[in-house]
């Protein structure tokens, strides 16, 4: 049985207007981490993925995993029944002939009842593999909304550029062309280069203070790396203890991708430092996991944060269809930012987050000149 509880139906009224022109009919996938759906255009040109947390449900229940085919047109006429601020709770049984709807009015005894019959759909679930972009762009979700609604007053394409200048969207239409270029905002680039500093300043902080337990000539970090071959002498004469080798980490961090790659150069260059070296990287800074927490961590601290954020490895070309993007672009309703991420021949992931899980679009670039 399925139970689900939002404590407003807004959530899914404005997730299946942001779904409904890309897909028909599509399967819900519950079980009880939540409830998700995936979906193709008819085309197979793009491709949608959303997700609902189960935490993120007022109450949340659901026995064994339940498929719910339901028509997004018909559902989304159903949920126009419903005021944005009513309580709204999804039942469904183990045979899941019917989907049930309930809406309950916070300001008064009011509670609306529907019953939506449910479809048998034969659709296979794509696994998405998980895929290191060469540049990531997040910006205001309004903002990405002008722009693509803009140029495809212009024309049917629309080819985006990623580089050191910007972001540049560029649609050439038989009557006018537009051309559009986003800098990274001066806020956001301010607090890549503090960030970073503060890695450094964090990294040298202690071989500089055991330096001057040793000795008060110099102290430093030239006399850490003067004093390499004596440290490693007192490492082995005191097991290791209280003492760590900065060596060459201040040249870590030129690229916003860079820093893992260096990371494990380091670690092979330095296996004499192994036990010192893994206390360092333990506390946040490594490898590919630390990098997906680090952009959440960015994330979590940049809800308020309206500019441009860009990370880029390598400068990226591609063109796409703007009616798409246009479609996508309707979840700007779900989230105040939008994270572009993209690689060369590679689909485009638009995403959106919110409190109660995402919703992320899959479009492949367009081949040739049209």
């Amino acid at each position: 049985m399925l139970e689900a509880k939002l404590s407003e139906a807004a959530l899914l009224k404005r997730l299946l207007d942001a779904v409904k022109e890309l897909v028909s009919d599509a399967n819900f996938e519950c079980n009880e981490e939540g409830i998700t759906l995936q979906a193709m255009d008819n085309s197979h040109v793009a491709l949608v993925a959303v997700k609902l947390e189960a935490s993120g449900f007022k109450r949340y229940r659901c026995d064994r995993s339940i498929p719910l085919g339901v028509n997004l047109g018909s559902l989304t006429k159903v949920l126009k029944c419903a005021k944005d601020d009513d309580i709204l709770t999804l039942k469904a049984g183990d045979d899941a002939d019917i989907l049930s709807l309930t809406y309950e009015a916070k300001n008064s005894d009011r509670i609306a009842e529907y019953e939506m019959k449910l479809m048998d759909i034969d659709a296979d679930t794509l696994g998405i593999p998980d895929t290191e972009y060469d540049a990531s762009v997040t910006m205001p979700s309004a903002e990405f909304s002008r722009i693509v609604r803009d140029l495809s007053l212009l024309g049917e394409s629309v080819r985006i550029e990623v580089s050191k200048e910007g972001i540049r969207f560029v649609s050439d239409g038989e009557a006018a062309n537009g051309n559009i270029l986003l800098k990274q905002s001066a806020e956001a680039s301010k607090k890549g280069s503090s960030s970073k500093r503060k890695d450094d300043d964090d990294e040298e902080d202690e071989p500089e203070e055991e330096e001057g337990a040793d000795s008060d000539d110099d102290g430093g970090k030239k006399k850490v790396k003067k004093e390499k071959v004596k440290k490693e002498k007192v490492k082995k004469e005191d097991n290791g203890e209280d003492v760590e080798m900065n060596g060459d980490d201040e040249e870590e961090g030129e690229g916003e991708f860079k820093p893992t790659k260096e990371d494990d150069d380091e670690q092979e260059d330095d296996d004499d430092e192994g036990s010192s070296k893994k206390r360092k990287r333990s506390s946040g800074k490594s490898s590919k996991p630390a990098k997906k927490a680090k952009k959440q961590d960015e994330d979590d601290e940049d809800d308020d944060f309206e500019g441009v954020r860009i990370e880029m490895n390598q400068a990226v070309t591609l063109t796409f269809s703007l009616k798409y993007l246009v479609n996508f672009s309707k979840s700007a309703s779900l989230s105040k930012k939008v994270q572009l991420m993209m690689s060369n021949d590679v689909p485009l992931l638009v995403s959106y987050s919110f409190n109660q899980g995402h919703i992320r679009y899959y479009l492949a670039p367009k081949i040739g000149d049209d």
